[in-house]
C-alpha cells in the first residue's frame, strides 16, 4: 500500500491512551467489568503500539491514526459517563451491569469487546480516513493487520477468564453465550459498515440523503448494544 499523506500536520500518538487506560485500572476494582475489558483491551493496544515501533506495519502513521481513533471511541464512553451522561447504546449494557454479581468475567470482556469492534471500529475507520485525507481501501492493509492484533484478545481470555475444563460444561449457558459470538464476523461486519458509511457519507455530499448515514450509525449502535445486553444475561452459578 502507498503510504498516505496525511491531511493533518500534527500526527497522532498512541502513548497517550495508553496511560489513560493504565489510570482506569489503577482506578477501578478489578471486578468491575469495565475494568475487566479495559485490562484486555490495553495490552492489546500496546502490543498494537510495539509492532507499529517494530516496524510490523506498512504505513507507521496510518496504522496509529487508526489505532488511536478506535481507542478514543472508547474512551470517550468512558468519559460520557464520569460526566453524568449516556454512552452509545452499544456501551450502555456493560457500564449498567458493570456491577451485577450475576454476570461472570468473561462475558464482561465478550460485551466490552462487541461494543469496540462491533460499532466503534466501523467508525474508527471513517473518523482515520477523515484524519489521514484518504478511502477506506487505502486502510485496508492496516485495518487487516490490527485485526490480528485484536485476534489477541480471545487468546488473552482463553488464558485469564476462561474457567477449566472441568467448569466449562455443555450444559452450562455460558458454553452458549461463547457459541453466539465471534470476533471473526465482527470484524468483518466492522469492515463492511464501515465502507457502507464512508460511501452513504459520500452520497449526502453529493446531494443524495444525507440522513441515511446518521439512521445508519444509530441503527448500528442500537443493534450492537442489543447484542451486548444478551452476551450479558446473568448466569446462575454451576452447582447452584
Amino acid at each position: 500500500m502507498a503510504q498516505i499523506e496525511q491531511a493533518s500536520s500534527a500526527p497522532l500518538v498512541i502513548g497517550p491512551v495508553v496511560t489513560r487506560m493504565r489510570a482506569f485500572s489503577e482506578l477501578w476494582p478489578a471486578t468491575d467489568g469495565v475494568a475487566v475489558f479495559n485490562r484486555i483491551y490495553l495490552t492489546v493496544t500496546e502490543e498494537i503500539d510495539r509492532r507499529i515501533d517494530a516496524g510490523e506495519f506498512a504505513d507507521r502513521r496510518a496504522a496509529t491514526t487508526l489505532d488511536v481513533r478506535f481507542a478514543e471511541r472508547y474512551l470517550a464512553a468512558v468519559d460520557a459517563v464520569a460526566a453524568g451522561g449516556r454512552p452509545p447504546a452499544c456501551w450502555r449494557p456493560l457500564f449498567q451491569y458493570r456491577r451485577h454479581p450475576g454476570v461472570r468475567p468473561l462475558q464482561f470482556a465478550l460485551a466490552g469487546i462487541n461494543a469496540h469492534i462491533g460499532h466503534d471500529l466501523a467508525l474508527a475507520v471513517v473518523d482515520a480516513c477523515h484524519t489521514l485525507g484518504c478511502e477506506p481501501a487505502d486502510l485496508e492493509g492496516e485495518f487487516d493487520r490490527v485485526g490480528d492484533v485484536l485476534a489477541l484478545l480471545e487468546e488473552r481470555i482463553r488464558e485469564e477468564l476462561m474457567p477449566g475444563p472441568d467448569l466449562l460444561e455443555v450444559a452450562d449457558p455460558l458454553t452458549h453465550l461463547l457459541g453466539c459470538w465471534s470476533l471473526e464476523r465482527a470484524r468483518d461486519g466492522a469492515w463492511l459498515a464501515a465502507r457502507s458509511l464512508w460511501q452513504l457519507g459520500r452520497l449526502g455530499e453529493l446531494g443524495g440523503v444525507p440522513e441515511l448515514a446518521g439512521e445508519f450509525t444509530e441503527r448500528l449502535d442500537r443493534s450492537v448494544g442489543l447484542a451486548g445486553r444478551m452476551l450479558l444475561t446473568p448466569l446462575t452459578p454451576c452447582g447452584a
